[in-house]
């Protein structure tokens, strides 16, 4: 049986620490264990923020900045912002040479640094399920977002049907753990990232969240056979 909670996630190994610790490696591993779509669901995700031209986005948990480069591409007269806790990830971003006009904070996703409706958009990718308060995150979003833009956000979901799920826990939770972990030197990392998945919400819930924390017209598109998802919300206030 699954288990998670309805707006908080909580666990021993959730913290920057842990991300400072597969920050070099981060990148290829997404790129092993998505087969290489991952950069094709960001894409996705930037077009569906329908961004104006020289208009402002805010990329929360930035990472090494591969959602922010997505963003870029999509709306090159586009101003980017990105914020992560975890220095090392930020680091690593900053080494990257298109990253050069991305503007670059460490700061938590709870507490955005930012006024009221300072952007244009806002999104995050494969960052919700860590964070202790998703509600509240989605909120900070919404508050930083003028009214008619856009909050998009792109996670990676559990299957609920016998088949996908006995085959993604196969590849997910049992095969790539045991490759990914090995490569990277950091073991317990992995194992930690398909128990977030199995305990985040499902893409109904997390259509509810948003909703409460004040989007509207949520849609969610899903996209590898359901084991990722995309939430698009509109802030209307």
């Amino acid at each position: 049986m699954r288990k998670r909670t309805n707006d908080t996630f909580v666990d021993p190994t959730d913290s920057p620490v842990l991300f400072a610790r597969i920050a070099g490696r981060y990148d290829a591993m997404n790129r092993l264990m998505s087969l290489g779509h991952d950069r094709h669901w960001r894409k996705l995700t930037a077009q569906a923020l329908d961004l104006p031209p020289e208009g402002r986005v805010l990329d929360v948990g930035v990472g090494t900045g591969d959602m922010a480069l997505a963003l870029m591409r999509c709306q090159p007269t586009a101003t980017v912002v990105g914020v992560d806790p975890t220095r090392a990830m930020i680091h690593i971003g900053q080494q990257k040479q298109e990253m050069e006009t991305v503007g670059l904070a460490q700061a938590s996703g709870l507490h955005l640094p930012f006024p009221n409706r300072h952007f244009d958009a806002a999104v995050s990718a494969f960052v919700m399920r860590n964070v202790v308060d998703v509600e509240q995150a989605v909120a900070e979003q919404c508050r930083v977002v003028r009214r008619g833009g856009r909050v998009g956000c792109l996670e990676m979901s559990w299957p609920r049907s016998p088949f996908l799920e006995a085959l993604f826990r196969f590849y997910f939770a049992d095969l790539m753990p045991r490759v990914t972990g090995l490569l990277s030197g950091q073991p317990a990392a992995y194992r930690y990232l398909p128990r977030s998945v199995q305990r985040f919400q499902t893409p109904e819930e997390l259509t509810q969240t948003m909703n409460r924390a004040g989007l509207q017209d949520v849609h969610c598109r899903k996209m590898a056979l359901g084991t990722v998802t995309l939430h698009v919300g509109v802030r209307a206030t």
